[in-house]
């Protein structure tokens, strides 16, 4: 086996991997979820779920992908106990990946061509209602969107073929790096607006009496969802480490590092919303539509404009790059492909299969994708696939393989991942790990499906 490459630096790992967990979701679907569920004692509540679902399944990955020294089909197939099977999940994973990437191109897509519009002053001046349509004429300009999602492609797949140290890491960098200056800056800027003080207020006095059956399993599926767990996204970062540190410790500074991101963004989103009246439970229009009308009523709303969607298109291209170096280095592992073919091959692929999203809001809007879900196009099919299927399927399948004796085994995982200096993985977790947490992932999957296909089941 030839020698793994891995990353220059420590901060490199933990910064790359922490940017594949940050993206859209730690600002987009976080905003708008923490203010339909009563702000702060939704976040309690999802702090809690990324600690007890994020920080086992986390470490799980780390501890795979660097014991294997490979992807996740590798990995599996390397662990496994001779003549199972738990390594087709594991190809079925990297899928997830390229799934992933089939809608997630597109919505990345949308953010540049905000920030683009941002720039030019396309937004300044308009109504809410223009905004409105403005969004919609986005998703309707099928050209347009098509050339936004191939920038995306062109410029994550040019990050990769400079290699995992000159282009992934040290891009990787500089993207997250950009990202936390933003963060502060805004956040800054939020927090001294008049009136901005009832938005941190909901923000972080948490009110439990409210607190409804619905917002509990929202925050347990947004702690789950944000961290990409379940299709091998981290088990490729832990593969390109060495054994001086444990993981438990790197898997909480990962998971530190999202929740933070997200908490930011989210403090930024709903001090600006209280201060100019808005209703902070607007929606998924929230980002696209909502805050752009309030950047327009602020001092300098081009400026800040500029920097919102900056910060929002960072946050969804070092998801990108880092999902894309997962199928890079898939295709190099078990094809012995050089990464320049790699690059090339996946990065048409990509492009050509992410094409359907792009349609579905254009020309092919009428093709119903999901049974029973009225309205369902290409992007809610390859969501359903990724968010409700693969993710928590894949960390069922993970919790078992590394938990018990038919699978990896706990004193493998164990051994690997208390390799090093740091936080060790406690031991006391194994029933945890190998029984209670797998019927809450269980409890994920299901609610998920009932909700997406029979809600009026539900008891909320």
């Amino acid at each position: 086996m030839q020698q793994r490459e891995q990353m220059a630096t420590r901060l490199g790992f933990l910064l790359i991997s922490a940017g594949c967990a940050v993206g859209l979701g730690n600002i987009w679907r976080f905003g708008w979820v923490v203010g339909e569920h009563g702000g702060a004692a939704f976040i309690v509540i999802y702090l809690v779920f990324l600690a007890i679902l994020g920080f086992p399944v986390m470490t799980m990955e780390f501890a795979m992908g660097r014991a294997a020294q490979r992807n996740l089909a590798g990995a599996m197939t390397a662990l496994e106990p001779q003549g199972s099977k738990w390594h087709v999940y594991g190809h079925i994973g990297i899928l997830g990946n390229l799934i992933l990437m089939m809608f997630y191109t597109t919505v990345a897509g949308w953010t540049l061509a905000y920030l683009y519009h941002s720039l030019v002053g396309n937004l300044i001046g308009r109504s809410p209602d223009e905004l409105g349509a403005f969004f919609g004429g986005l998703l309707a300009n099928t050209p347009q969107l098509m050339l936004w999602m191939f920038l995306v492609v062109v410029i994550g797949y040019l990050v990769c073929a400079m290699g995992l140290r000159r282009g992934v890491e040290r891009i990787g960098k500089v993207m997250m790096g950009g990202l936390f200056v933003l963060l502060i800056v805004l956040a800054i800027r939020a927090v001294t607006l008049p009136g901005a003080g009832s938005g941190l207020e909901f923000y972080f006095r948490p009110d439990f009496a409210g607190l409804s059956l619905a917002a509990v399993y929202a925050a347990m599926a947004q702690a789950f969802f944000t961290l990409s767990l379940g299709i091998g996204s981290m088990a490729i970062f832990g593969s390109y480490i060495n054994k001086q540190r444990a993981l438990a410790g790197e898997s909480v500074r990962v998971i530190g590092i999202d929740a933070v991101v997200a908490l930011t963004a989210g403090l930024i989103i709903f001090a600006t919303a209280f201060a100019f009246g808005v209703d902070p439970g607007s929606g998924a229009g929230l980002v696209f539509i909502t805050l752009p009308n309030i950047f327009n009523a602020m001092p300098f709303g081009q400026l800040w404009s500029i920097l919102f969607f900056l910060l929002v298109a960072l946050a969804a291209m070092t998801t990108v790059v880092a999902v894309f170096e997962n199928l890079t280095a898939y295709a190099m592992d078990q094809w012995g492909w050089t990464r320049t073919k790699a690059v090339l091959v996946e990065g048409i692929a990509v492009f050509v299969l992410s094409i359907p999203v792009v349609l579905g809001f254009g020309p092919w809007s009428h093709i119903q994708t999901l049974p029973g879900v009225p309205g369902s196009i290409f992007i809610d099919l390859w969501d359903f696939i990724v968010s409700y299927t693969l993710l928590p399927v894949g960390a069922l399948i993970f919790a078992l393989f590394c938990s018990h004796r038919f699978g990896w085994g706990w004193k493998s995982f164990m051994e690997e991942a208390n390799t090093g200096e740091g936080m060790r993985f406690p031991e006391g977790l194994r029933v945890y790990c190998g029984v209670i947490l797998p019927i809450i992932i269980f409890v994920v999957l299901v609610v998920g499906m009932i909700g997406k296909f029979a809600p009026d089941l539900l008891p909320w």
